[in-house]
């Protein structure tokens, strides 16, 4: 019981951190109908600027902050590359973002090296009904659930967010109220950028992170969005943390060759649901 305990708990972890890249999918596409295949980069360059940080005598609150910042920082560059051109169509736009984040390894391979960071978190350890786990697991879970409560409270209560939920819904009749299409766009970039900067901040101390790992968190992160569709961040959370359990199930007692596997078959059995049910809707909707 324990050690299943255990394996929920780090897999839950893990899961916030697909959560998290995937909700930076999911503000994206909400506002551009774009897919960021950039994303997972987001991440990588947060972990290893705050590594640098650290190594570098930083405190670790600054270190973080400031890593965050910069990965907001590559998620407007990248959405000024992507969607800076009026015009530019979404397909266009998918392609230019997955581009720029096979262009992010040779930078992050120039800057930090091709070798594994990693920097300590929060010291200690938690134990829990016989399991026992570190305790920095119980800041990525509440951090996680704050900036999600902050996400709903963003897209609900707050102007920009009903402009970015309008960009969203109808982008000529956003522009005809006055509202700056682009703009909006560029922000949910940056809010992207944020949110995954946010996630590798969070996993670095328990994952050694390469310039590589963004495959991962991007194919996770993927996976925990087309749960709601590219467009519910709750159905996001949802679907991140699953999928976190089910991997550290599947590596707990089966193979940690296989986490990849996981999300995969995961994101695809979604996809074959929601097509099969499309044509009862079509049908019902007649």
């Amino acid at each position: 019981m324990s050690e299943l305990l255990q394996y929920l708990v780090t897999g839950l972890g893990g899961g916030c951190a697909f959560a998290l890249v995937g909700s930076g999918l999911v503000v994206v596409y909400r506002v551009t109908r774009v897919v960021n295949f950039a994303q997972g980069s987001f991440a990588v360059i947060a972990a290893m600027t705050a590594s640098t940080l650290l190594g570098s005598g930083l405190p670790h609150g600054p270190s973080e902050a400031l890593a965050v910042a910069i990965g907001a920082v590559a998620g407007l560059v990248v959405g000024l590359v992507a969607i800076g051109r009026p015009g530019t169509p979404p397909g266009a736009s998918l392609i230019v973002t997955l581009g720029l984040g096979v262009f992010a390894y040779a930078v992050e391979v120039l800057v930090w090296g091709d070798q594994p960071r990693s920097f300590p978190g929060v010291p200690g350890a938690v134990d829990l009904l016989g399991a026992r786990f570190q305790a920095h697991y119980l800041l990525i879970v509440g951090a996680t659930l704050v900036v999600f409560t902050g996400l709903g409270v963003l897209f609900t209560r707050t102007d920009t967010g009903r402009a970015l939920s309008a960009c969203a819904s109808n982008p000529y009749a956003a522009r005809l109220v006055g509202i700056d299409v682009r703009r909006m766009g560029l922000l949910s970039f940056a809010i992207a950028g944020a949110l995954g900067g946010l996630a590798g901040v969070l996993v670095t101390p328990i994952q050694l992170v390469t310039f590589d790992y963004d495959v991962t968190l991007v194919v996770g992160g993927f996976a925990a969005a087309i749960l709601g569709g590219l467009v519910r961040p709750a159905l996001t959370l949802l679907g991140g943390l699953l999928l976190g359990a089910a991997q550290a199930l599947v590596a707990g007692y089966g193979g940690a060759a296989y986490q990849m596997e996981v999300a995969l078959v995961l994101m695809l059995t979604v996809m074959i649901w929601r097509a099969a049910r499309q044509p009862v809707a079509l049908q019902e909707t007649a």
